[in-house]
C-alpha cells in the first residue's frame, strides 16, 4: 500500500467535495468568508482523523449489524469535542459556524470514508486517508469562500482590497451556485487531465502505401 497517494488521492484526484460532490451543505452554506471556510475545514479534519483512529481500531469489535449507530456516536464524540474547543478559545468562528458545526455528526463525507475505508485499514492508512480528505475539504471551501469573499465583499480573510468592485450576488445562495458549478468543472478538468497522444501511422489505413514518407516525418509505421 502506498501511503502517500491514501494521502494525496483526497486533495485533487478524489477531492471529497469538488469530485465525489459530498457534503454540500456546509460547503454553500459557511463559504461566505474565506475565514468560515478553513475553520469549517479543519474542524472537519479534526473529526475526520480522530474518528478514523476509533473505527480502524474497533473494526474488529464493533457487530455489523450496528456499525452505523456505532460509527455516529464516535464521530458525535469528536464533534463535541471540537465544538468545545472552538467555544472555549475561537467563540467568534464557533458563533459563525453555528448548527453547520453540530452536523459534521452526519456529514457524508466522514460516514463515507468509515465505511468505505477506516473500517477495513490499519491505523496509519486510516490517518492519513482522513488527512488527506479532511485537507481537500479544507482547500474546495477555502477556495469557493475566498472567491465569494473577494466578489461579493471586497475583502479577504476580512482584510479589505483596495479598488474592488463589490458584487453582492457571490454572497448569495445563487452567486455559491455558481461559484461551485466553476470550480467543480475547473477541478474536474483538472483531475482528468489526460496527456496528448502519440501520433504516428500505425493507425492509418494507408501507412503501407506511404512508409518512406512517414520515415521522413517521423512517423511509425
Amino acid at each position: 500500500m502506498s501511503y502517500m497517494r491514501e494521502f494525496t488521492k483526497g486533495l485533487i484526484k478524489e477531492n471529497p467535495t469538488l469530485v465525489g460532490l459530498l457534503g454540500m451543505c456546509p460547503t454553500l452554506a459557511v463559504t461566505t468568508t474565506a475565514t468560515n471556510g478553513i475553520g469549517m475545514g479543519l474542524a472537519t479534519t479534526f473529526v475526520l482523523i480522530g474518528s478514523n483512529i476509533v473505527i480502524s481500531l474497533l473494526k474488529n469489535v464493533i457487530p455489523k449489524s450496528v456499525k452505523l449507530p456505532c460509527y455516529i456516536v464516535i464521530i458525535a464524540s469528536f464533534v463535541t469535542l471540537i465544538e468545545m474547543l472552538m467555544k472555549g478559545y475561537i467563540p467568534a468562528l464557533y458563533k459563525s459556524l453555528g448548527t453547520f458545526l453540530s452536523l459534521i455528526t452526519v456529514n457524508c463525507i466522514i460516514l463515507g470514508r468509515a465505511e468505505m475505508f477506516a473500517c477495513k485499514n490499519k491505523v496509519l492508512p486510516s490517518v492519513l486517508d482522513g488527512l488527506g480528505m479532511g485537507l481537500g475539504f479544507t482547500l474546495a471551501l477555502t477556495i469557493m469562500a475566498s472567491i465569494r469573499e473577494i466578489l461579493g465583499a471586497g475583502t479577504w480573510f476580512g482584510i479589505e482590497i483596495p479598488y474592488m468592485q463589490n458584487m453582492t450576488l457571490f454572497i448569495l445562495p445563487a452567486g455559491g451556485f455558481f461559484v461551485l458549478g466553476c470550480v467543480i468543472a475547473f477541478i474536474n478538468k483538472l483531475a482528468n487531465k489526460k496527456p496528448p497522444e502519440k501520433l504516428g501511422c500505425s493507425g492509418c489505413p494507408n501507412s503501407g502505401n506511404c512508409s518512406s514518407a512517414c520515415e521522413e516525418k517521423g512517423g511509425t509505421k
